[in-house]
């Protein structure tokens, strides 16, 4: 009998959904993991927001004092890609195909 798959969070945007299902689909992962997967899918959308912030408004702008001063999205963004980083390596997924994986994989999906 196959178990039910964890739902992506509805606030994830569509692609991160997408994401979130390949993985809960391929790793069996415990209620900890889940956590950090969806902190992880949080970080991914929340960058990908500050990158559009940013496309649309550039990277700098001028303060008060005629200064160029970096967006406050570009370390958002920053920031961001950081804590998506961080969870993989937290959750075990940043071990690319290595069999030194600390999560296993779900039968058949090796």
């Amino acid at each position: 009998m196959a178990s039910k798959l964890p739902p992506a969070p509805k606030n994830l945007k569509a692609p991160t959904k997408r994401w979130w299902k390949a993985v809960v689909s391929e790793f069996d992962l415990r209620p900890h993991h889940l956590r950090l997967l969806q902190f992880a899918a949080e970080a991914w959308d929340r960058a990908e927001q500050a990158k559009e912030a940013i496309r649309k408004h550039g990277l700098v702008f001028t303060d008060k004092h005629g200064q160029p001063r970096a967006r406050p999205e570009v370390n958002i963004e920053r920031d961001s890609r950081i804590g998506f980083a961080r969870m993989l390596r937290e959750i075990g997924l940043d071990l690319g195909g290595s069999d030194d994986s600390r999560i296993p994989r779900l039968p058949g999906t090796e």
